[in-house]
């Protein structure tokens, strides 16, 4: 098989921007473009000012190196699609909302749909690789469109190619990753399509990182990685509560059990709880594929690190009302943070969209600040977990500022939902000046001294310690 020099990808989002900016800044012999649908995000890609449609820290340095020079954003999908030897299908796949497996499965209409465009204006053969999270076997369904609508002289070699990125270090992850990923079907055809791939990678990863497995391992290796990740963030929130109720303090448990070699201590902080966009999707999907292979028992064990998960929000939005005397209505209750985590600007599931929603289900005022979310999609954020409220409704009871103090003044309450490293560094005793009295901090990501902020007068509350006030 020739080598790869024209690459597509399909998809301009968090994983196909990236993963292929960074393709293109290492391989300058080949030419990589990332189309999509979307005109004001491949207008946002192409901007003069580089104002970028994701945040991720070290991605606008990646995109101004290689933009211009071998990487190109565009609309122009079947042109580049039928000039591309390999593409990448790096589209959204979310948790389906209604129709057969509402709630669990994975909803697909964007790879077929891509799938489909590829199969009808390719006129030559394709190296198709999978780049979005999908459950099991759907590199199967991808084939048998691409060989029924396709011409008789293409031919289409379909390899999974999963994404391993943590938001706010996906740059580090593509430059240094722990492992690249590729499955092929395990034919002469298969294998030789997954060398080309391997040697897209191999002009910055080093051979030994780069595994090639099965098409069916490669695709259930992601699931399985996302879903053993929140279990051990799952695990550590439930050792929490038992923390609070006993008087123990989970960032010592975390440490202590964290030296077990057989063990260690990543994902062993505990928090408000997880987000983003693959955690809970993941594991939603393995609980599906699960019960669809008649195995409920394992379909349970998975789906209750959900249901932890919920259960931790739940639990801390809870403590916020007790603590505040059991009511909160016309109360104001500061948010601190609304993105899922730290250096992003990504809100899909964050925990900090459950705890607005129920702080304004109590009726209460809520201010909320963010370094990095676009109030447009705060606002999208709450109108979605509120569809009954209508938006001017929501706009009475929610204000969003510019700044941590701005977001704190006249507050009863300062609820930390992200870990922002700036707030850190807040001047709280500006803050405690500014707030009703008495001023409760609630601290859901183990971020604040605490002894510090009680000694300036707060009432304080840290997730997973039995101490408070």
């Amino acid at each position: 098989m020739p080598a790869v020099t024209k690459v597509c990808c399909i998809g301009a989002g968090y994983v196909g921007g990236p993963t292929c900016a960074v393709i293109a800044l290492k391989c300058p012999h080949i030419k990589v473009t990332i189309v999509d649908l979307n005109q004001s995000r491949i207008d946002a890609w192409n901007s003069a000012d580089y104002k970028l449609p994701i945040y991720e820290p070290g991605l606008e340095d990646v995109v101004r190196r290689a933009r211009g020079r071998n990487l190109f954003f565009s609309t122009d999908i079947d042109g580049s699609i039928q000039e591309a030897d390999l593409i990448f299908v790096s589209v959204n796949t979310p948790t389906k909302k209604s129709g057969v497996g509402a709630g669990f499965a994975a909803d697909l209409n964007y790879v077929e749909s891509a799938t489909r465009r590829i199969a009808k204006v390719a006129t030559s053969s394709k190296i198709v690789v999978e780049k979005s999270t999908v459950p099991c076997r759907t590199a199967e369904s991808m084939r048998i469109i691409l060989e029924a609508n396709s011409s008789p002289n293409c031919r289409f070699d379909i390899l999974s190619n999963p994404e391993f990125l943590a938001e706010g270090t996906a740059i580090n992850d593509l430059f240094k990753p722990d492992r690249v990923l590729i499955g092929s079907l395990q034919t002469p055809e298969g294998i030789a399509a997954s060398n080309a791939l391997v040697e897209i990678y191999a002009n910055w990863v080093p051979k030994e990182r780069i595994l090639s497995v099965g098409l069916w391992s490669s695709e259930l290796s992601k699931l399985a990685a996302n879903a053993m990740l929140a279990q051990r963030i799952s695990s550590v929130n439930a050792l929490s509560a038992i923390c609070e109720a006993t008087g123990a303090n989970i960032d010592e448990v975390a440490h202590a059990v964290g030296y077990d070699s057989r063990i260690g201590p990543n994902f062993l902080r505990a928090s408000v709880g997880f987000g983003g966009s693959c955690f809970q999707k993941d594991i939603l999907n393995l609980v599906y594929l699960s019960e669809s292979l008649h195995l409920p028992e394992v379909a349970e064990y998975w789906k209750q690190v959900v249901i932890m998960n919920e259960y931790q929000k739940r639990r801390f939005s809870k403590t916020v009302v007790d603590m505040l005397f059991n009511t909160i209505t016309g109360k104001r209750i500061a948010v601190l943070g609304f993105a899922f985590k730290a250096d992003t600007g990504d809100t899909r599931e964050s925990p900090a969209i459950t705890l607005v929603r129920d702080f304004l289900l109590e009726k209460a005022h809520v201010s909320i600040y963010d370094p990095q979310v676009e109030h447009a999609q705060i606002w999208s954020d709450l109108s979605e977990a509120l569809p009954l409220v209508p938006l001017p409704n929501l706009q009475k009871q929610v204000h969003i500022t510019s700044s941590a103090l701005d977001c704190c003044k006249d507050a009863e309450a300062v609820v930390i939902a992200t870990e922002w490293r700036e707030f850190r560094e807040i001047d709280w005793e500006a803050v405690y000046r500014g707030m009703n009295k008495p001023a409760f901090v609630f601290d859901g990501r183990l971020l604040v001294d605490a002894q510090k902020l009680r000694s300036i007068g707060f009432k304080v509350t840290v997730i997973g310690r039995g101490e408070q006030l």
